[in-house]
């Protein structure tokens, strides 16, 4: 993402999330991340084992950034902006498990809202 890159809102950022995200590879360790983090959240809180909690943001991110480093060859968009960055994983993930999220969705030019 350039510096100048300016969005006039959320969908209008997601729709550009969406095409940093189109490597597979990069996209399967987002949901692997994200399903750990919801794991280990999970176990952490009901097994009161909370110190496990400090592992999230590396899981979470860890695995998401070896996918943009690695296979998307792109910068993580949460160097820019950090919230909607954070949000756009979970909606992404969200819309993943519910079948929502197709290939389509990852083409730039299918990105305009």
């Amino acid at each position: 993402m350039s510096d100048k890159q300016t969005f006039k809102n959320y969908r209008e950022f997601y729709h550009f999330y969406l095409t940093e995200h189109s490597n597979p590879t990069c996209r399967n360790l987002h949901y692997i991340g994200s399903a750990l983090v919801l794991t280990v959240l999970f176990y952490g809180v009901f097994s009161a084992q909370y110190s496990i909690l400090w592992s999230l943001p590396i899981i979470g991110y860890g695995f998401a950034w070896i996918g943009h480093f690695f296979f998307e060859h792109n910068k993580p968009a949460t160097f820019k902006r950090p919230f909607w960055s954070f949000a756009s994983d979970w909606v992404m993930f969200f819309q993943f498990i519910t079948g929502t999220l197709s290939n389509e969705h990852f083409k730039s030019d299918n990105c305009r809202g």
